[in-house]
């Protein structure tokens, strides 16, 4: 049964110890600051050196693709937001270790150490295939457009295997466009503010029963391909939206309409590769 928005109303926003991966990846710095407001120790994880810990923190270095590394990782936390990995189309053999490996790795960690809630930073190349102005909801067949959409779908596939077999809860965010601004005509419309963002993993994290729900990010902008009423219990608002960058994206010259980057919703993740060597 899906739950109710409000049954799910006013949760407690506080966790022990929180668990970031990819903490050094150019979301992980934003939500690195705007996360500790919600733990008590927030533990940083990325493959590369991070900034020296401060107050309320604890740094972490880990390989995702080495389980052994992950188990420790994982160990002692009470809640997982999963930002690492490739994050960007790749060859498939540099996708492989951390988003496809190292998911399997974090969610067998988090089944030996009874972590029952993970944040996954799905995306919305998981179904970038569909056509441009196309409303589609989280229930819709996935089509990546890419090697790293299909190991988000992977991702999204083993959470909820971890769910209906082990009862690790999930909310897989299927990010849109999160920058400072919008920067072209299809972040008008896939544009997440950092704001919402922070939002959106506080609702994800904390708003109790969530099973395993699939939600997209994006803010409240004037036009929008992604229906989420499916995942209305979370109580996700957003509060900003993309008009403040209208006429500067306008200005630019706009895409052939024949080129494939502006017909599906993937953007230019459509047409990357093939990766010859």
């Amino acid at each position: 049964m899906t739950p109710t928005a409000e049954s799910n109303s006013s949760p407690a926003q506080h966790c022990a110890r929180l668990l970031l991966t990819g903490a050094g990846g150019n979301l992980g710095k934003v939500l690195r600051t705007r996360l500790k407001p919600y733990t008590d120790t927030l533990r940083l994880s990325d493959i590369s050196q991070l900034d020296p810990a401060t107050s309320g923190e604890e740094i972490v270095p880990c390989d995702l693709a080495d389980a052994q590394a992950v188990d420790a990782l994982v160990q002692g936390v009470d809640a997982i937001v999963h930002m690492g990995g490739v994050s960007v189309e790749r060859p498939f053999e540099e996708i492989l270790p951390a988003n496809i490996q190292g998911v399997y790795n974090l969610y067998e960690a988090a089944r030996r150490h009874g972590v029952k809630r993970v944040v996954f930073a799905s995306s919305n190349h998981v179904i970038g295939f569909y056509r441009q102005g196309q409303v589609i909801d989280a229930d819709v067949p996935v089509r990546p457009d890419g090697y790293y959409g299909i190991s988000k779908a992977f991702g999204e596939n083993l959470s909820r295997f971890y769910y209906d077999r082990y009862g690790i809860e999930t909310v897989c965010l299927r990010i849109g466009s999160s920058f400072p601004e919008a920067k072209d005509r299809r972040m008008l419309i896939t544009w997440l503010s950092y704001d919402d963002l922070t939002q959106l993993i506080a609702q994800a994290l904390f708003t109790p029963h969530v099973g395993h729900t699939i939600v997209y990010g994006a803010s409240a902008n004037k036009e929008s391909w992604w229906d989420n009423s499916r995942a209305a219990h979370l109580g996700f608002t957003p509060k900003d939206n993309s008009e403040p960058f209208r006429a500067k994206v306008e200005a630019q010259t706009p895409l052939a309409a024949d080129d494939p980057a502006a017909r599906y919703q993937g953007g230019a993740f459509v047409k990357a590769g093939p990766f010859e060597s």
